[in-house]
């Protein structure tokens, strides 16, 4: 399995394109026997609209990649066959919660979605709702994601203008560093207040990460080669 790659860009250059995705027109019964079951199984699960990437390529400080439009069954029926497709990928954003002491904040997927147990950075597909024209804007995707997982918006953090992009087949995590304006075990207490008050919340916990000793087999190997690079302890 490839190691994941980390490369820095100042710049996203991320354009919608529309294409119909051979996969989905192939696989149709087995993308709709698939989601019915999940369902079945965790019958919060909702079949909306997402965006996925397609060939992505970081070159100086940009990072370049087209997207398209499909849908969350089909992302699923995707995850169920391996990911195929060398060109294709899931490009998200995600909100790196650090506080001035270098402490991480990440979130315990709850048991109703569709990765209850993983933990990660606040964090979400890119849907149509993120396009403004014909560009996807992963910065307010994250913005975004934030606030509907955590609570917290732009008055709790400033975000650091670049981004950190860990590919890492069939993932490309695009991470942006949101200093915290208060320490995280102060702001983890607001996270669980908001999450108290949510009838169905994406998080059922929330995480101090310091260092790579606290890396855990539930995070994703783009979270953990992450951690590893920006922290001290290299394990």
């Amino acid at each position: 399995m490839n190691q994941p790659v980390i490369r820095r860009a100042k710049q996203l250059d991320l354009k919608f394109e529309p294409w119909a995705w051979p996969f989905a027109a192939a696989n149709s019964k087995a993308i709709a026997d698939i989601f019915a079951a999940q369902q079945a199984r965790k019958p919060a699960l909702f079949n909306g609209k997402i965006l996925l990437m397609r060939d992505p390529v970081v070159a100086g400080e940009v990072l370049s990649a087209r997207y398209f439009e499909s849908d969350f069954a089909t992302y699923l029926a995707w995850r169920e066959f391996g990911f195929p497709g060398d060109n294709i990928y899931s490009g998200f954003g995600m909100g790196a919660l650090r506080d001035a002491d270098g402490v991480y904040l990440m979130g315990e997927m709850s048991p109703h979605t569709a990765n209850a147990g993983r933990i990660y950075f606040p964090s979400g597909t890119p849907d149509p709702s993120d396009l403004v024209g014909d560009w996807v804007d992963i910065a307010s995707s994250i913005v975004r994601e934030v606030e509907e997982e955590t609570g917290l918006t732009l008055d709790d953090y400033v975000a650091v203008p670049e981004f950190h992009c860990v590919i890492s087949k069939p993932a490309v995590a695009i991470i942006q560093v949101l200093e915290l304006k208060a320490p995280a075990a102060a702001v983890r207490q607001t996270i669980l207040a908001n999450l108290a008050r949510q009838t169905m919340p994406e998080f059922s916990a929330v995480h101090l990460i310091r260092d790579a000793f606290d890396i855990t087999e539930t995070m994703p190997r783009y979270v953990s080669a992450f951690v590893r690079e920006m922290t001290t302890a290299k394990v």
